[in-house]
């Protein structure tokens, strides 16, 4: 019997297309209107081995090394299945022991991406919400500190009713419920296990998710495993070798991937996909390739070409409309062919790791899909301007300057001179948080003229604090998700150029700071045409500033790159590059020919 069904699988995953397959017990039709989905989250399978769940789960792991694009390759997925007329939702699982990444490092961490709710997450749901298209919450990043901490709050309940609390079978329940909380509503749910395959801390995610394919059924759930295939130049051979182990490793765990994907900079020719196959206990329609590519937003369209979303589909047995990538393929086409390019200077105090400014990166991508253009980002550490003259040798060939957020005084006083070129010079100017808080020092400092004037972050004992700590902050002791995050709508002024970017008078946007503008010079900063251009809906809290006399010189204390999407660029980042477009064409002067080689293109992977 099991080696009938193993044949018809193999048979069915050479397929050129999604065939109609026999559907499981709870699987639906997807023709014409949506219907009525019995919702039962995760309940266990029948007697004949089949769950009457309806919600499908894909589990996405990765081996051999880590970084190899687990995150792009769930978001690419969940895009495909989008666009197949589901409901898709994608969860990470990071196995640190950290509840968040809130207090972590940016240079080892990276981003902190904060979603509508206020959760601090990892930079990989800015991917899924970027693909999908959709706001994701607290519940769609665990990790491993926060599966500890509700086990052990449990504990001191007596949930436990005196059992001795184990990883199993208590730490893996924690992480099963985790995964079932996401089924309500939703068709597919995508959990990326963070980490390697072999790896300690990642094994109490590993035993959860093989208990949970016994719980709800084969046909509700779906391996895919992530792995590298070498290239090794000194033979000129691509080696099948560390994914071999990778998934051995993954079997000796107890599973058997479905699928592989396989990260190469070669094209895998058909012969080494069924030595794959064979020695990974694959179908050999099933070993996908990952090749380089020159934009993330590329990969859906290559998974979709070699039938990685249809292989889902029928597996899963989900019976849906073929996928329309057109909008999507147009779109990548506006980033790897621009009709113009410009080039924009992200001065920060964390650019040694691209990553520590993931969304800006991309957000500006999407600034460049929303005017036709390429955009070339270097990013620049602020401890280099060290005076004007610096800061015009570094900013004289841009044609924009964007001041990201970050924390602490090391740094600043370089944003300072960054901010004062660009206001003086008329380069167009974005300051996001810090950024905003920066540009609000500098004019104070050189056009207000006010003395020792700062920040009461960085000099709490300076006659003009211009920018001090928020009232709801002060007597907070502990760092991690104290401060003032997540959605929080903002009313813009009528007749300003931010009213005008948005083309609305009240929006919401994500935040993530304890400091804001101090409301006691909002006056004289006006009186020396500094405008309040976006205040909280109470007109407590600043929110964003422009000057009116500047081509483009705006400030938000907010987040807007959380919100970008390609497919839905932010009206502040669209506008941003077409101010920098336009200070292209008012200075005659294209970007030069050796750019590219000195800094990649936005959009392009690092």
């Amino acid at each position: 019997m099991g080696a009938a069904r193993a044949a018809a699988a193999a048979a069915a995953g050479s397929s050129d297309r999604c065939r109609a397959v026999p559907r499981a017990r709870g699987a639906r039709r997807r023709h014409g209107r949506r219907p009525a989905v019995r919702r039962n989250t995760g309940d266990p399978p029948t007697e004949g081995g089949e769950s009457v769940s309806s919600t499908k789960y894909i589990f996405v792991t990765g081996g051999v090394v880590s970084s190899l694009g687990k995150g792009i390759a769930a978001a690419s997925l969940g895009r495909l299945l989008v666009e197949r007329g589901l409901r898709v939702t994608i969860q990470k699982f990071d196995p640190y022991i950290n509840v968040d990444p809130g207090t972590m490092s940016p240079f080892q961490h990276g981003e902190v991406y904060v979603t509508d709710d206020g959760a601090e997450t990892d930079l990989d749901l800015g991917h899924y919400e970027r693909f999908i298209d959709r706001s994701l919450s607290q519940v769609n990043n665990v990790t491993t500190g926060r599966i500890y901490l509700s086990v052990i709050t449990k504990e001191r309940r007596g949930e436990y009713l005196g059992s001795t609390v184990q990883v199993i079978p208590h730490i893996t329940d924690e992480i099963k419920a985790a995964i079932r909380r996401l089924a309500p509503d939703h068709d597919v749910v995508i959990t990326e296990i963070g980490g390697t395959v072999g790896d300690i801390e990642s094994l109490p995610f590993l035993e959860a998710i093989r208990q949970f394919r016994q719980e709800v059924g084969r046909d509700n759930t779906l391996f895919i495993h992530l792995t590298l295939v070498p290239f090794i130049a000194a033979t000129a051979e691509l080696k099948t070798k560390p994914t071999q182990h990778s998934v051995r490793e993954l079997m000796q765990i107890g599973i058997q991937p479905d699928i592989l994907v396989c990260r190469t900079e070669r094209p895998l020719s058909e012969e080494l996909k069924r030595k794959i196959a064979q020695f990974c206990n694959v179908d050999f329609g099933c070993v996908v390739e990952s090749p380089d590519v020159k934009s993330i937003y590329e990969i859906p369209l290559k998974l979709h070409e070699q039938g990685l979303d249809r292989e889902v589909c029928m597996r899963l047995h989900l019976e849906t409309k073929e996928p329309d990538l057109r909008g999507w393929a147009q779109m990548v086409e506006k980033i790897l062919n621009p009709a113009d390019r410009v080039r924009i200077a992200v001065v920060g105090k964390y650019t040694e790791l691209a990553d520590s400014y993931k969304s800006i990166h991309e957000a500006l991508v999407h600034g460049g899909i929303a005017n036709e253009c390429g955009v070339q980002i270097d990013w620049i550490s602020s401890d280099r301007f060290t005076d004007a003259s610096a800061a015009g040798e570094l900013l004289g060939t841009y044609h924009g300057l964007l001041v990201p957020g970050g924390f602490g005084v090391r740094g600043v006083e370089g944003m300072l001179e960054a901010i004062r070129w660009a206001r003086e010079h008329k380069l167009p100017f974005l300051g996001i948080c810090l950024g905003l808080q920066a540009a609000i020092i500098e004019f104070a400092r050189d056009v207000v003229k006010l003395p020792d004037t700062n920040s009461s972050e960085f000099a709490p004992a300076c006659e003009n604090p211009v920018i001090a700590l928020m009232h709801s902050q002060e007597g907070i002791q502990e760092m991690g998700g104290t401060m003032r995050l997540g959605a929080y709508p903002c009313k813009l002024r009528p007749g300003s150029r931010v009213a005008q970017v948005y083309g609305a008078l009240e929006v919401s946007e994500r935040h993530r700071h304890r400091y804001e503008v101090s409301n006691a010079y909002r006056d004289v900063l006006a009186e020396y045409g500094m405008r309040c251009a976006g205040l909280s809906p109470d007109g407590s809290l600043v929110e964003m500033i422009e000057l009116p006399d500047h081509p483009w010189f705006i400030g938000c204390q907010f987040h807007p790159e959380l919100k970008s999407r390609p497919t839905r660029p932010h009206p502040l980042f669209a506008g941003f590059v077409g101010a920098a477009r336009q200070h292209t064409r008012a200075r005659g002067a294209a970007p030069p020919a050796h750019a590219e080689r000195s800094s990649q293109l936005a959009g392009h992977r690092d």
